[in-house]
């Protein structure tokens, strides 16, 4: 069977859901029976009057000598094909839940007619799909109140998990994923000025853009933090990432909303170490609590107290690593579980 992987893409911008792409299509390839590829079609969302295009470019596209196809992420899932399969990463989220929130589409004027057009476009692949998965219960639940649309769940299992295995911890609290205003990793460097101690932050990932790269750079000149703050932009191999996240005294990630568990969690806990995160993170609080991490208001203050107890209590730290790591093993996420719900 020939199966088609879609997923759309902004060049130079590489996430959690890339990693999925990617790794999909290699476990598909090692199933026998089965030939995988990936398609990325270039996705540009401003102008927001582009979404219109967008959408119609995706309606229009052809898909040939392909059995099955599995879509990830608006638009890439509108494309028609007879066997589609949607495994929902992401939708447009300026036309839901971000656009209630000011943070987005607005309801009134051309934003407010884009944004219907968006969920029509929506709602009409749903319905043509032959199953829908979602990633987490935050984007079930999203699909199903403004799309009246029911999904079964689906986690993702977790890429190359023989590479977190955890270790002795060094002096270093670890913020890794993508570098960028949604996940907020401003704070922790503004946070990290009121720690006082020899604890250190290194943060590292690819950024969205060069803008919110500089303002960091600035932050940290600014607050006189070069020797507590590394900044390691770019992308890194997964090696060198799990080799951070294996010596990390404890990991921080402050996404905005989260739609998933996130990838950096799933590391995290697999190597066995404490997740600090926000109240407003999103699909994390269903893992990370105080348990297995510290979750705090979404300010420097909270932020600044939160880093300071997991570093002044190497004991309590390191116990909720052991409990991140044993709530993690009792998932069983595996990648042969999940390609037999979407090949069957």
């Amino acid at each position: 069977m020939r199966v088609l992987v879609v997923n759309n893409a902004a060049p130079f911008i590489r996430g959690g859901a890339e990693e999925l792409a990617d790794n999909l299509v290699r476990h598909l390839n090692n199933v026998p029976g089965v030939e995988s590829e990936l398609l990325r079609l270039p996705f540009c969302w401003e102008p927001s009057e582009r979404l219109i295009d967008e959408i119609l470019i995706h309606r229009r596209f052809r898909l040939w000598n392909a059995e099955r196809v599995i879509a990830l992420k608006f638009p890439a899932y509108l494309i028609p094909h007879h066997q589609k399969i949607l495994w929902v990463l992401h939708q447009f989220r300026q036309a839901y839940d971000l656009g209630d929130a000011g943070q987005g589409l607005a309801a009134a004027g051309r934003d407010g007619e884009i944004r219907e057009i968006i969920r029509t476009a929506d709602n009409q692949c749903f319905a043509e799909a032959q199953a829908i998965w979602a990633n987490s219960p935050v984007t079930q639940a999203r699909m199903q109140r403004y799309n009246g649309v029911a999904s079964k769940l689906l986690y993702p299992p977790l890429n190359d998990g023989e590479l977190f295995v955890g270790g002795e911890p060094s002096d270093f609290i670890f913020a890794g994923g993508r570098v960028g205003p949604g996940k907020r990793q401003h704070l922790l460097i503004e946070a990290m000025a009121q720690v006082r101690g020899r604890g250190r932050l290194i943060v590292a990932g690819p950024p969205d853009n060069a803008e919110y790269a500089t303002q960091l750079q600035r932050l940290i000149e600014t607050l006189g933090l070069e020797d507590r703050v590394e900044l390691r932009l770019g992308f890194h191999t997964r090696t060198q990432i799990a080799q951070w996240v294996n010596e990390a005294y404890a990991c921080a990630y402050l996404p905005f909303d989260e739609d998933s568990l996130g990838y950096v969690t799933m590391e995290a806990f697999a190597a066995g170490k404490a997740v600090l995160t926000t109240f407003d993170s999103g699909g994390l609080l269903e893992m990370v609590n105080d348990e297995t991490g510290l979750v705090k208001e979404s300010n420097v203050e909270a932020l600044a107290i939160g880093l300071t107890e997991l570093f002044e209590n190497p004991g309590r730290t390191a116990e909720k690593g052991r409990a991140a790591h044993a709530s993690w093993g009792l998932r069983r996420l595996t990648w042969e579980a999940t390609l037999d719900c979407l090949l069957s």
